[in-house]
């Protein structure tokens, strides 16, 4: 099976192949986008007949989503046309991953699902305790995933057979990050835990303070994630230790975007922030009319985040400069935004609280 931790064998490079992107999380693209100021507009819509919370998965020419009317999407990339789906018992609020023909996602009916990413036919399901809102990480031929049961799983991505499970003191929906032969993942027991991949043995616990709701992003030997006080934390990936703690001024449950040398993360504080990897300086905030529950994804240098409240029916997705944190663009997308956008192609994909699946066009894409 494809390591989809790997470049190779990804086939088009720019597949948006779960949340984050890929198992590492940092919600980075492997192509810039090179929108003029402005330029950002409405492609497609697709409407479910439920809010979109889902994050969206891209390959080839197939958007994956999952929506609250208990539906898995598969929708074309091109025209918005739907070409499949497949129904689960409750509602779909984890992210699907796509790998090797074969879409992972979760559902808050408490199974993690194999589906056939070209016919919607269901391959296997694995029954936890507990809602699946957490969104799987594919990666070795191993499926890992939380649940609401405060389990850990690490499930045989062919055959549905759990190898392992690890369990947590609270509900576990956050996304595992997984590097290296380690799988990363929060708890609203306010751990985030590093857990050794192959047999899911503890390698160690960092307490946060808080729920960690947020899903870590791993970039060399720096683990960062959120937490519900409003922390974005720092954690050392060998050994837990903490290495800075920025404060925002409320919630943090979407997960940071990390490139080489920044950390991008939104709050329900209405902000999305920019921060320094290295020592967790604030480099530039920008102010949102909305809570920022969306997880910002980055393409060379720009960030692209949705904002949106549940108590009301305004949302907006905004490209900022990655530098300056100047806002490029923005377009009003309708509904809350919880879900976040993948980047594919020069076509930014988001679910919104209006039930609807958008693509809004971005321009053409160069490779970085």
């Amino acid at each position: 099976m494809t390591d989809v931790g790997e470049t190779s064998g990804l086939g088009r490079p720019e597949a948006w192949r779960g949340f984050g992107r890929l198992p590492d999380r940092t919600g980075t693209a492997g192509l810039a986008v090179t929108t003029a100021d402005q330029d950002a507009h409405r492609q497609w819509s697709f409407e479910a007949d439920g809010p979109v919370h889902s994050s969206p998965a891209v390959v080839g020419d197939t958007v994956y989503v999952g929506s609250d009317d208990g539906n898995l999407y598969a929708v074309d990339a091109d025209t918005g046309e739907q070409r499949w789906q497949f129904d689960t018992a409750d509602k779909v609020r984890s992210s699907p991953a796509v790998v090797d023909g074969t879409v992972y996602v979760g559902s808050d009916d408490g199974s993690l699902y194999a589906v056939d990413a070209t016919e919607g036919s269901q391959q296997w399901a694995v029954e936890t305790g507990g809602a699946v809102f957490s969104s799987p990480a594919v990666t070795h031929g191993t499926v890992y995933v939380g649940s609401r049961d405060e389990t850990v799983y690490a499930v045989d991505a062919e055959d549905g057979t759990v190898a392992w499970t690890f369990e947590t003191n609270s509900d576990v929906v956050s996304s595992p990050a997984v590097v290296d032969g380690v799988v990363y993942v929060g708890s609203r027991d306010r751990g985030l835990y590093a857990l050794d991949a192959a047999d899911g043995t503890e390698r160690w616990r960092f307490e946060t303070g808080s729920f960690v709701e947020s899903s870590p992003a791993v970039v060399g030997d720096t683990a960062y994630v959120g937490t519900d006080h409003g922390s974005v934390c720092a954690v050392a990936v060998d050994d837990g230790t903490e290495r800075w703690r920025f404060e925002t001024s409320y919630c943090v449950t979407g997960s940071p975007a990390v490139t080489d040398d920044t950390v991008f993360v939104g709050s329900h504080d209405t902000r999305v922030y920019a921060l320094d990897a290295a020592t967790g300086r604030e480099c530039w905030r920008f102010e949102t009319p909305y809570e920022v529950w969306s997880s910002p994804a980055v393409a060379g240098d720009t960030v692209c985040v949705g904002s949106g409240s549940l108590l009301s029916e305004g949302a907006c997705v905004y490209g900022l400069d990655a530098t300056t944190g100047e806002c490029r663009w923005q377009v009003e997308t309708g509904g809350h935004a919880h879900s976040s956008v993948a980047l594919v192609d020069g076509t930014a994909y988001l679910g919104c609280g209006d039930r609807h699946l958008r693509a809004l066009a971005l321009g053409e894409t160069d490779a970085n």
